[in-house]
């Protein structure tokens, strides 16, 4: 764990960009009746019944030292997905950065 905060003191490189990778599920909602806007004096209302329209997978990469974050939308969360979004990563947001294999594919 420590190696890992390490990286947060090192310069920034743009060779070795420092990114951090989450994935999340989201449920798709919308509102079953429309909301009632507010009013002066008055809150607005929105009913708590919804309509469920599927789900989604968010594969987001954020860039402390950037402040810039990229997303990628999937509707599955396979091992595919998850490659693709590391391709996007390698090929289209750090194509200048230097490529470290871990996996042993190369």
């Amino acid at each position: 764990m420590e190696d890992i905060l390490a990286l947060y003191t090192q310069p920034e490189d743009p060779k070795r960009p420092l990114v951090c990778m989450d994935e999340v599920p989201k449920q798709l909602l919308s509102d079953v009746r429309p909301s009632i806007p507010a009013q002066p004096g008055k809150p607005a209302r929105v009913d708590y019944e919804y309509q469920r329209n599927g789900v989604a997978n968010l594969f987001m990469f954020f860039e402390p030292f950037r402040g810039q974050r990229h997303v990628k939308v999937t509707d599955t969360r396979t091992r595919v997905d998850w490659a693709q979004a590391m391709k996007m990563l390698s090929d289209e947001i750090h194509p200048e950065a230097e490529r470290e294999d871990h996996c042993g594919t190369r």
